[in-house]
């Protein structure tokens, strides 16, 4: 069994999915490891740690030829992969909706494609989840980039001069990246409040000690999805929504919006005429900007200017901090296959529950309910 790592090929990726953890790790469940040099520069690992742990470094010919299971953190290209076995797995955050055209390509070159983040959230499963991983420290990074670009500090001090003020932030969506960005935000001692489609976020906003922001007594909220993800809300509750952020938004010195719903391009949250309430020096960090953004006037890859408030549209926000999130990502890639590692072929054999939901390729064909319907 040999498992391939190479360099990862996506402008402005750089981390990497393995590690010299998990490369010790493999190898002790009987793997042989083979890593594209250099693969791990961008997250500082050398190619020294990666032999030290037991892998074999070489060219990207070389490292895929022979594969049986080749890792990424994004798809690689199918024309990079060409020496792999035929039926090889191809496991990394395949992006599915975004880029059905490469996984048609791994379907005709034989290829097993498996996509993270299409992981069930089933407890068995949350070691394996990429998305949670990813958006942990995405919503860390939002709030320090939300600093990096606004003019004042975050806590109230109290000097011999006078008081400086504690910042007022406000993040929308309270999934695992809102989560961390209040809790981020609260750290660094700012008066953090928060809101949510979902109901049930209510306690978890308030158990980090921020102050929910909730519509209430509206007909046909949809923001529930199984899963635990959100879904698309109804037309009255986005009304109501809409009165209630723009009374709030207007009072905020920083705004994190951090809405996604798998499959479909991300909410707008935030509209050009709320914006313009917000004072002057005033920042919002839009994390889904690559989807279409919460935000309107948000430009991914860009940091802009409305009305004198700034709107950070960083792409990629977890390679932004390569080392930490790598290591999480080749965790959550170990600990898929060793789930289902079987010691007498040597190899991972999946079960149907997870199979079925992750699986996109296979003999040829897609396979994935989610990209047939």
């Amino acid at each position: 069994m040999k498992i391939a790592i190479v360099r990862e090929q996506a402008n402005g990726e750089r981390r990497v999915a393995a590690t010299p953890e998990t490369v010790k790790k493999f190898r002790a469940l009987g793997a042989d490891v083979a890593i594209e040099s250099g693969a791990g520069l961008t997250a500082s690992i050398a190619d020294a740690d990666y032999a030290a742990a037991g892998a074999a470094v070489a060219d990207r010919a070389a490292t895929v030829a022979g594969a049986d299971i080749l890792l990424g953190v994004q798809g690689p290209s199918p024309d990079s992969l060409a020496g792999a076995k035929p039926g090889a797995w191809i496991v990394a955050g395949l992006n599915p909706f975004g880029e059905r055209a490469r996984v048609d390509a791994y379907a005709a070159a034989g290829f097993e494609a498996l996509a993270m983040e299409f992981m069930p959230r089933i407890t068995r499963a949350q070691s394996m989840d990429i998305l949670s991983s990813q958006s942990n420290l995405s919503g860390y990074k939002a709030v320090l980039d939300a600093a990096a670009e606004y003019g004042r500090a975050f806590p109230m001090m109290m000097t011999a001069a006078g008081t400086v003020s504690a910042a007022k932030v406000f993040v929308m969506g309270v999934g695992v990246a809102g989560l961390q960005a209040i809790a981020t935000a609260k750290r660094l001692g700012a008066q953090v409040s928060a809101t949510d489609v979902r109901a049930a976020t209510r306690e978890q906003i308030e158990s980090l000690g921020a102050r929910a922001i909730f519509v209430e007594k509206v007909a046909g909220i949809e923001g529930e999805g199984s899963g635990g993800y959100a879904t698309e809300m109804s037309d009255d509750y986005k009304a109501a929504q809409a009165e209630l952020v723009s009374g709030h938004i207007a009072k905020q010195d920083i705004v994190i919006t951090t809405a996604l719903i798998p499959g479909r391009p991300a909410p707008r949250l935030i509209s050009d005429a709320q914006i313009a309430t917000m004072k002057p020096g005033s920042v919002i960090v839009d994390l889904a900007v690559e989807q279409g953004g919460n935000v309107e006037g948000a430009v991914a890859g860009d940091v802009v200017e409305r009305h004198g408030v700034k709107i950070v549209g960083h792409r990629n926000v977890p390679s932004r901090l390569a080392a930490d999130t790598s290591a999480l990502f080749a965790r959550n890639l170990y600990n898929f296959l060793s789930a289902f590692w079987d010691k007498d072929r040597n190899a991972p054999v999946l079960d149907e529950e997870i199979g079925n939901a992750i699986r996109l390729t296979q003999d040829g064909k897609v396979v994935n309910e989610r990209l047939l319907g």
